[in-house]
C-alpha cells in the first residue's frame, strides 16, 4: 500500500513540470520580444505565434524567426 502511496506523490509531484510551456510574447509599447511561461494577456504582452511551445529551445527558435520579433532588433 505505501509503495503506490508514493509513486502516486512522484507522478503528482513531476507532472507539472512535465505539462510546462512556453509563449513568446511581445510588449506592443516597447516592441520587445522574450519568452515566457503564461499565456500573453493581450494587453502587456502579446502571443507572437499560433501557439504554445513544449520546450523553451522551440520558442527560442521561433522568437527567432518572427518578422515582429527581428524588426525590434534591427
Amino acid at each position: 500500500m505505501q509503495k503506490y502511496l508514493v509513486a502516486a506523490l512522484l507522478v503528482l509531484g513531476t507532472s507539472p513540470t512535465l505539462a510546462s510551456e512556453f509563449y513568446v510574447a511581445r510588449n506592443p509599447s516597447t516592441k520587445d520580444c522574450k519568452i515566457v511561461k503564461s499565456n500573453p494577456d493581450g494587453t502587456t504582452m502579446t502571443m507572437v505565434g499560433p501557439s504554445s511551445y513544449v520546450t523553451r529551445d522551440d520558442a527560442k527558435a521561433a522568437k527567432e524567426a518572427a518578422p515582429e520579433c527581428r524588426e525590434a532588433n534591427d
